[in-house]
C-alpha cells in the first residue's frame, strides 16, 4: 500500500491547497512513492481517513483537515507534522521509510 497523503482536490481554501501542493511536490521531488487520495470523490476514502486518525490527533471542534498522511493504514500526522520533519531532515522517518544509502556517484 505504501505512503498515501489524502487531499481535497475541491477545496476552496487557498492554505489548504499549497499545503496539498508543498507535500506533493516534495514527495516527486525525493523520488518517494506515494499515492494521492482525493477524500472529495470518495466518502469510503473520506470516512477511512476521519476513523483512522488518533483520537490525540483530531482537531477539538470539526474534523481534520487534508493534507493528512499515512503509511499503509498506519498515521504518520498532518501538515504541521510533515513541515516539522522536513525541516529537521527527518521526512523518510516520519513516513515511516527506511533512510537511503548515499549515491557512490563521483561530483
Amino acid at each position: 500500500m505504501g505512503v498515501r497523503v489524502f487531499v481535497a482536490s475541491s477545496s476552496g481554501s487557498v492554505a489548504i491547497k499549497k499545503k496539498q501542493q508543498d507535500v506533493v511536490r516534495f514527495l516527486e521531488a525525493n523520488k518517494i512513492e506515494f499515492e494521492e487520495v482525493d477524500i472529495t470523490m470518495s466518502e469510503e476514502q473520506r470516512q477511512w481517513m476521519y476513523k483512522n486518525i488518533p483520537p490525540e490527533k483530531k482537531p477539538a471542534q470539526g474534523n481534520p483537515l487534508p493534507p493528512q498522511i499515512f503509511n499503509g493504514n498506519q498515521y504518520c500526522g498532518d501538515y504541521d507534522s510533515f513541515f516539522e520533519s522536513k525541516e529537521s531532515n527527518t521526512v523518510l522517518s516520519f513516513l515511516g521509510l527506511k533512510p537511503r544509502l548515499a549515491s557512490n556517484a563521483e561530483p
